[in-house]
């Protein structure tokens, strides 16, 4: 499995994060990505984050389980997002609150995430229930057995679980 994460996106969801993105743009990107080699060392997923922008100094080697990309100009890392999500269809999980990146990624195939959720999702222990309103936006979306979760809404949980293997 793939993990396709805005980074940009997931660090200005988290207080933490965020508060290290305020000391440089750096600091925040190099806090994500210490989250993520935490989360990759328990993982036998890839997680790929893409940033906007070219990379401007060195520090931030992609390799390992997690690799770095940044979006070359004029596109945006949302673009990049997209053809990844496109490319590596159900076999990728997109981690984005941007509603078109998210509606994009569907389209593919793949399974999306709300950065909130995959926050919560990596904050949690493995018997932990990650709390939320799933249930209740299952209900929403979806047609059939009314006791069942959206296939969109499975997919989701299959790949919050996978984080705590």
């Amino acid at each position: 499995m793939r993990w396709l994460i805005d980074g940009y996106n997931v660090i200005r969801r988290d207080p933490a994060l965020s508060s290290r993105e305020t000391e440089s743009l750096e600091a925040g990107r190099t806090a994500l990505l210490h989250v993520l080699a935490t989360v990759a060392g328990t993982s036998p997923d890839t997680f790929t984050v893409v940033f906007d922008g070219a990379r401007r100094t060195g520090g931030m080697a992609s390799g390992g389980r997690v690799e770095v990309l940044f979006s070359r100009p004029p596109d945006h890392a949302d673009d990049v997002l997209v053809r990844l999500a496109a490319r590596w269809r159900d076999g990728a999980v997109v981690v984005s609150s941007d509603r078109a990146v998210r509606d994009a990624a569907r389209r593919a195939g793949a399974t999306v995430l709300g950065a909130e959720e995959f926050l919560a999702a990596i904050a949690t222990s493995p018997g932990e229930d990650s709390g939320g309103d799933d249930e209740e936006t299952a209900s929403r979306e979806k047609r059939g057995n009314p006791r069942r979760a959206s296939k969109a809404a499975r997919a989701a949980e299959r790949a919050r679980r996978r984080l705590h293997r």
